[in-house]
């Protein structure tokens, strides 16, 4: 895995959250265990375009973070959930906002990202 040489600049709240919801999935993924979506699988299906292996790892940096906490039953074959841990649940209300900004301004932010494509 990956090991960090250079350490974080952590100056202000921005450059925090930054660090540890930096990751293309993390805030989907969040979301998606407020709703009840706990067991790998349903998170999968969810995020069609994330591979396992990408999902495995960002829920693990979330879990490290201490916003998800990983349950393991011990049944054959193995049982794993996620859930918001209560620091977790901190962030949905956040995670909400950026939400309602971002369909708002739905039809301007995807004319800026299709432009992009399109150079």
């Amino acid at each position: 895995m990956y090991e960090r040489k250079i350490l974080p600049n952590l100056n202000c709240g921005l450059d925090l959250i930054g660090e540890v919801l930096y990751g293309k999935w993390k805030i989907r993924l969040l979301w998606f265990i407020n709703k009840g979506f706990q067991r790998p699988s349903e998170l999968q299906r969810n995020i069609p375009d994330a591979t396992r292996r990408v999902l495995n790892i960002q829920l693990k940096e979330l879990e490290e973070h201490g916003l998800v906490q990983k349950k393991i039953y011990p049944v054959v074959p193995p049982k794993v959930e996620y859930s918001l841990t209560e620091f977790g649940k901190t962030i949905i209300p956040v995670i909400e906002v950026l939400g309602q900004w971002g369909d708002e301004n739905e039809e301007k932010l995807r004319d800026i990202i299709m432009k992009q494509f399109q150079k």
